[in-house]
Order: structure tokens, then sequence, then C-alpha cells
């Protein structure tokens, strides 16, 4: 199924974010191996070239680690996915927020919705 990407970003920015959503949710566990480049850029729709460079940008950061006749491999440190996976929810959370202020609700009436909210789900 090829990813959704759109042109009004870097391509190969969202092909980070791609990445670490799946290493960040379980799709991709700690010490999977990642298909190969080829193999991205084909199921992302999107040229070997830029598969590469986000690739490289996500070993530069520890995220994703290469085995020189092995391939590429997710990090086996949980800690490290469990503080990009705390940033990615602290950012979803500040940009909520921030459009809930513009809707005119301060903070406190943000968190009473929320808290409905979440009392009408598991009802």
């Amino acid at each position: 199924m090829p990813w959704n990407l759109d042109s009004d970003r870097p391509i190969f920015l969202q092909i980070i974010e791609k990445i670490q959503t799946n290493i960040i949710s379980g799709v991709y566990k700690p010490g999977d191996k990642l298909p190969s480049v080829r193999e991205l850029a084909a199921e992302a729709s999107v040229n070997p070239n830029t598969m590469q460079k986000a690739l490289s940008e996500l070993e530069r950061t520890g995220l994703v680690y290469s085995q020189r006749t092995s391939g590429r491999f997710i990090t086996r440190d949980t800690v490290m996915i469990y503080e990009l996976k705390e940033k990615q929810a602290r950012e979803v959370i500040a940009s909520f927020l921030a459009q809930m202020n513009m809707l005119g609700f301060r903070e406190e009436e943000a968190i009473a919705l929320i808290t409905e909210t979440i009392r009408e789900e598991t009802k």
C-alpha cells in the first residue's frame, strides 16, 4: 500500500516521520530488520535516493543502525524509542491545545472536555 506523502513538505522528512511512527507504534519492533532501500522506496512510491537519504538520517539519530552485509535494523534501545514516542505525543498535545485555544477554549476547559469524552467513549 503506497504511503500518503504530500508535496507541501520535503518527502524525505515525511518518510522519516512515517518510519518513526511505525517504530513507536510497534509496526517495527526493536531489533527488527528493515526492508531494503529499494523495497521501501517501491512501497512508498519514491525514488530510492530519497529513501536512502531518510534512512541515513534515521541512522544518524541512532534509531536505525546498519550491519555491513545484513541490512538496516531498528535500535534495541527501548528507552530511546519511548522518549521519541513521548516527544511526539507532547507535540500532538501542544498542537491540540493550540487549536482548542483558537476555538476559544481555555486549557482547563479543553482538559475537562477530553475527560468527558473519554468517559463517554468507555461506557
